[in-house]
């Protein structure tokens, strides 16, 4: 374990890149997000609901002209960090009872 030879980091980037104990899914999350799930996903819930109110706001200020489909594009992406939010926490909160 201890020896002089016994070198354990990881070497380059697909070693640095692999080195988080992750299974399954929760792979495909960068290591560097990973390393700090709680606040991405706090930020994914505050930018979550900053982009739905902003895709509310421009659908129903510009009902009926090109701008409503970007409101709803504001309005998806927000509704889609939401759920995503919500798997990290619940990755981050199996994590830490292991």
């Amino acid at each position: 374990m201890n020896a002089t030879n016994d070198n354990t980091a990881p070497r380059g980037l697909r070693g640095w890149w692999l080195t988080p104990p992750r299974t399954g899914l929760a792979r495909w999350i960068a290591p560097w997000e990973y390393r700090h799930l709680r606040g991405w996903a706090a930020m994914r819930i505050a930018s979550g609901i900053v982009f739905a109110g902003l895709g509310v706001y421009v659908i129903s200020a510009t009902w009926g002209s090109p701008w409503a489909i970007f409101g709803a594009y504001l309005l998806a992406a927000g509704l889609a960090n939401l759920p995503f939010a919500a798997w990290e926490l619940n990755i981050a909160r199996s994590a830490s009872a292991a």
